[in-house]
């Protein structure tokens, strides 16, 4: 058995790396203690490429939760194929955050958390990690009431029951957790392939005209013409980019024990922008498969008000004929909502360990989190049943918006510096670039947070 290397970053904590280091952080609570818990030794471009697979899927999830079936259900449904091209869009300004966030990681040993806590005042540092609470909390409920959903769907178990059950999985990540991180990959990556399945089986079902799928993928004059399309063009972009998928990259890109070289370095953050490119791409598949499937079945039988995920359920087999298509639907619903919660079990124990160096164990971070989106989630369902949780999930939404530049504007400002990132900082063109994307994703949140609360 290897001994442990110990090295501490910036803060002074440990990070305990190898085999024994590993056994280590099965009992220890923080996160930071798997950091370069997984070799990538080896020769070969492809055995390299898929010793830096997992990340990126883990942050891939966040992109096909259940906050974004309804932007592309009620978007496919009301406009056909239309909108495929800001799911695209969407996409392409995720794949750069993301490059981003991977090399923040990787070339400072730091995550984006722990960077606003270098860099700003304990004030400011406490402002950015409530936001954040609030925002980790409001997708994790888009994520209950996806699953409870589900669970409806499949068991006919009531929402009020289901949202509970939902608090189970604290277990599964705590199993997961002590098995090993490459076990919560491959968990995530298989959750991932069965949704990816399900829709191509449904894509299969449906016969799409193609020729008009692929031509919408060009932006039409009418999304900025058509004051309901960019309504919800505006929905999906706003939705697409989730906030701590940012801290979440950041950190876990470093659970690789790739060499602490220049050229080390520079290699590692080129297979882990390869890592998460790849999966944004089986993203953008699946996310352009909900509008396909929506545009296909009901935009052309003129159920052109499908925005409700159980609407959809109900309409799916008696539309395509085929027995089974409407339960296949909801276990891809249900992979998509348990896959979530996963990561975003992660993300809030990163957050808060980089924010405030605070450590709590996995249950007790799971369960705060867990509490805080269950809580109105239930009162919701209690006061206004099925009807409330479409409503709830908008709103989730709207929250993690709010929360975005709160993100994005830190990430590409230290990716910016050289005095923080030194050969590895953004070329001229590439901060340019990644400043323009951040005050276009800001405008156009802002656009949809005005239309929200004029409405």
């Amino acid at each position: 058995m290897t001994e442990a290397a110990v090295r501490r970053d910036g803060d002074g904590a440990e990070r305990v790396t190898g085999e024994t280091g590993w056994r280590r952080a099965r009992l220890a609570p923080s996160l930071a203690e798997v950091y370069r818990s997984i070799p990538v030794s080896g020769r070969g471009w492809w055995r390299k490429a898929l010793a830096f697979a997992g990340p990126g899927y883990l942050v891939a999830v966040g992109y096909m939760d259940p906050g974004n079936w309804a932007t592309s259900l009620a978007g496919g449904s009301a406009f056909g194929y239309t909108l495929l091209s800001v799911i695209m869009i969407s996409n392409l300004l995720a794949i750069l955050l993301q490059a981003l966030a991977a090399k923040l990681g990787i070339a400072t040993g730091r995550d984006l958390a722990q960077a606003v806590r270098d860099h700003y005042s304990r004030p400011v540092v406490l402002v950015h990690w409530v936001i954040c609470e609030i925002a980790i909390a409001a997708c994790d409920l888009a994520e209950v009431i996806g699953s409870a959903i589900a669970l409806q769907l499949l068991f006919h178990v009531p929402l009020a029951l289901g949202v509970l059950l939902t608090g189970l999985d604290v277990l599964i990540v705590l199993l997961l957790q002590g098995r090993g991180f490459r076990l919560l990959e491959a968990l995530v990556i298989t959750l991932i392939a069965s949704m990816a399945a399900a829709f191509l089986f449904e894509l299969i079902l449906s016969r799409p005209d193609m020729g008009a799928a692929l031509r919408a993928f060009l932006p039409h004059p009418d999304l900025v013409r058509n004051p309901q399309m960019l309504y919800i063009s505006i929905g999906i972009l706003g939705a697409t980019v989730m906030p701590h998928n940012l801290y979440l990259h950041s950190s876990i890109v470093q659970t690789r024990r790739y060499v602490e070289t220049s050229a080390g370095k520079r290699e590692a953050i080129r297979f882990a922008v390869l890592d998460s490119t790849v999966a944004l791409m089986i993203a953008l598949f699946i996310n352009g498969a909900i509008l396909v499937l929506a545009a296909a079945v009901f935009f052309r039988t003129g159920h052109h008000e499908v925005a409700e995920i159980q609407d959809a359920y109900r309409l799916l087999t008696p539309l395509l004929g085929v027995g089974g298509a409407s339960t296949v639907f909801a276990l891809a619903l249900l992979a998509s909502g348990q896959n979530s919660t996963l990561t975003g079990t992660l993300a809030g124990q990163i957050t808060m360990e980089g924010f405030l160096n605070i450590r709590l164990r996995p249950w007790l971070r799971r369960l705060i989190t867990r509490a805080l989106a269950i809580t109105p989630a239930i009162i919701v369902v209690f006061l206004y049943g099925q009807s409330g949780t479409a409503k709830l999930i908008i709103l989730s939404q709207v929250v993690l918006s709010m929360q975005l530049s709160f993100a994005v504007f830190p990430l590409v400002k230290f990716t910016s510096e050289k005095a923080k990132m030194g050969e590895f900082v953004n070329a001229r063109w590439l901060k340019w670039l990644a400043y323009a994307v951040a005050y276009f994703i800001v405008g156009l949140n802002v656009w949809l947070l005005l239309q929200v609360f004029r409405g």
